[in-house]
């Protein structure tokens, strides 16, 4: 090799020894040496291939495969209480979809500081609970009991909202009692509470009874929506499905365009006796349209 190739070679930080000469006689030139530096270059910035993600161990087999146990007191309450309901009513449900990319947004910005202030976490669901609180007390038919023994209707002045909690005894639903007149912060507190007390047993039946309208999120377990059960003395239940980012049709600039957002569905099975679907329809647009504006700033300090 000529001097001036051993310069560039040094320049360039190529190995001549790892370098094939295509000259005559296998003679390293100019050409051989960018070549290599060329290639050393391109590997350099090539991505690193990500490790092969190791195989998700298969879920253990349950202790109840091929057992027959006695259904348990609590089981067959709940069991009871689902069949009165779908016996007694005409249920059926509708359902929208929401764009919950600016709730999303403002949990993202207020979580840590919300934490600090208000000594619990920062959950999606306070949101839902308020915006459904809201809702009914502009549509009282959804907050509402039929009173059959007196062919009678009561529409609530209150808004009990009770929240299905999935506990190891079974399906509990304790109630956030005045929930209408309650911010995030507190509807956060009280629904920790409530949860913390199922979890440890120590719920009391005072704080299980008295719901004018129950909220069941599905959707934390993963399911897209559920068409859940109105609860005995009640005429609605809102259900509330996985958040999922999807891209969607968004109006941009007077024009449409597609975007990537938090897009979740709402369902609400009501009792047609009482509930028309144009009613159904109403509430669930109202609801939809507080989440989506997405006015909670104040509240959150930010």
């Amino acid at each position: 090799m000529t001097p001036l190739v051993r310069k560039l070679a040094a320049e360039h930080g190529v190995a001549l020894s790892a370098v094939a000469g295509s000259g005559v006689g296998g003679r390293i030139r100019k050409q051989d040496v960018l070549a290599a530096a060329e290639a050393a270059k391109a590997a350099q910035a090539a991505p690193v291939a990500a490790p092969a993600a190791a195989p998700k161990a298969a879920a253990a087999p349950s202790a109840l495969r091929g057992q027959t146990v006695k259904m348990t007191r609590m089981r067959k309450v709940i069991g009871d209480n689902m069949m009165k309901a779908l016996h007694e009513q005409a249920q059926l449900t509708s359902v929208v979809e929401v764009d919950v990319t600016k709730i999303m947004s403002l949990r993202g910005k207020a979580k840590d500081s919300f934490l600090a202030r208000e000594g619990v976490k920062l959950s999606p669901m306070p949101f839902f609970v308020k915006a459904a609180a809201q809702a009914l007390k502009a549509h009282a038919v959804i907050n509402a009991r039929i009173n059959e023994a007196e062919g009678t209707i009561t529409y609530f002045d209150t808004e009990n909202i009770g929240i299905a909690v999935d506990s190891e005894k079974g399906l509990m639903t304790p109630v956030i009692k005045g929930a209408g007149d309650l911010n995030i912060a507190g509807i956060s507190k009280k629904t920790a509470e409530l949860a913390e007390k199922v979890r440890n047993n120590k719920i009391t039946p005072d704080e299980l009874s008295g719901a004018t309208f129950t909220i069941s999120n599905t959707g934390s377990r993963g399911a897209l929506f559920d068409t859940v059960i109105v609860p005995p003395n009640q005429v609605a239940i809102l259900g509330i499905g996985a958040t999922v980012k999807r891209p969607v049709v968004i109006e941009a600039d007077g024009g449409t365009a597609i975007g990537i957002r938090d897009m979740t569905y709402l369902s609400l099975s009501y009792d047609h006796r009482l509930v028309d679907g144009a009613d159904a329809a109403r509430y669930l647009v109202a609801v939809k349209e507080i989440l989506e504006a997405g006015e909670f700033e104040v509240e959150l300090g930010l």
